[in-house]
This record gives structure tokens, C-alpha cells and sequence, in this order.
């Protein structure tokens, strides 16, 4: 290792690698980078994928370690675990608000779920409405659903709640 950064510098470099299917949203502000431990020879980050089969895990894993690269880091440690499952909890505000202007509606605040109808209505990123309908729970990736708002007539994604 050349340099020797804080764990708020390496925060602060990895907030540029961005999620290759949302890439307005860094894997930071996903919550997908859910370690950072520094030692004298050794920078070590760990993430965890949003879905066990997700098939951007690999790129993204080479992105952080050519991220860490370019700032002089010379053989970063970037390790793939499921010790603690992914939950779209772990999405900061700041990638919900990136979600939303975007055009995805963001997860709702809460894992807990008690009520289905929390899975079947999302709030419209568009025109902020509520009056919307699930069509699919099956998006494009498995992190999205497809919703339908009445008010605006738009059709839009929500990233799901997990």
C-alpha cells in the first residue's frame, strides 16, 4: 500500500463507483459496501450483494478494486460476503433521493412489513401520487417492481422493499 487513507477517504473515493444498473446511485449510498477495515499492510472492503444471484456482483467488485488502484492503493482486498443479508434499508437518503429523480420509486422506510398493501402501492416518483397499482412484481432486474399511476398515467419502477 503507497498511501495510507482514512476509512472516510476510502468512503469518499468509493462514492464514484456507481451501481452498473442504477447509475445514479453509488454502491455506497446502496448500501451494498458494508465494511471498510484498514491495517498497516492491507486495505479490505466488504460487500454484500442486493440479491444472492446478482450478476453485477463481479463487475462491481473489479470496479472498487480499480477505484482503490487509481488512488495508489496497490492490491486492495475485496471480498463478496452474506454474513448479514442486504435489505433495502441499508439505502442511504441520499441514494433514495437519487432513486426518485431518477424515475424509480424509492423502497418504502420500513422492513417490517405488516400489511400487503405496502407491496401493492408505491408513491409515484413523477408526480408524487399514491393512487398506483402494482402490474408486475417482476421489473427488469430483481430488485424492481413495475407499478401504474392513475393520476399521471405513467408507468414506473419501485426498487423493492427486501
Amino acid at each position: 500500500m503507497v498511501v495510507s487513507p482514512t476509512i472516510e477517504q476510502i468512503r469518499e473515493w468509493l462514492d464514484e463507483v456507481k451501481d452498473p444498473e442504477i447509475p445514479v446511485l453509488s454502491l455506497i449510498d446502496l448500501g451494498v459496501i458494508t465494511q471498510i477495515n484498514l491495517s498497516d499492510h492491507e486495505v479490505r472492503v466488504e460487500m454484500t450483494p442486493t440479491f444472492v444471484g446478482c450478476p453485477a456482483m463481479d463487475y462491481m467488485q473489479r470496479e472498487v478494486i480499480e477505484c482503490l488502484q487509481r488512488r495508489g492503493i496497490d492490491q486492495p482486498v475485496v471480498e463478496i460476503n452474506f454474513r448479514e443479508a442486504w435489505s433495502s434499508d441499508k439505502i442511504s437518503e441520499k441514494g433514495k433521493a437519487a432513486l426518485k429523480k431518477y424515475g424509480l420509486a424509492p423502497p418504502p422506510d420500513n422492513s417490517l412489513f405488516t400489511d400487503l398493501e405496502i407491496l401493492e402501492r408505491a408513491q409515484c416518483p413523477r408526480c408524487g401520487g399514491d393512487n398506483t397499482e402494482l402490474k408486475s412484481p417482476f421489473g427488469p432486474t430483481l430488485c424492481r417492481a413495475i407499478y401504474y399511476c392513475h393520476s399521471c398515467r405513467e408507468a414506473f419502477e419501485q426498487f423493492k422493499p427486501v
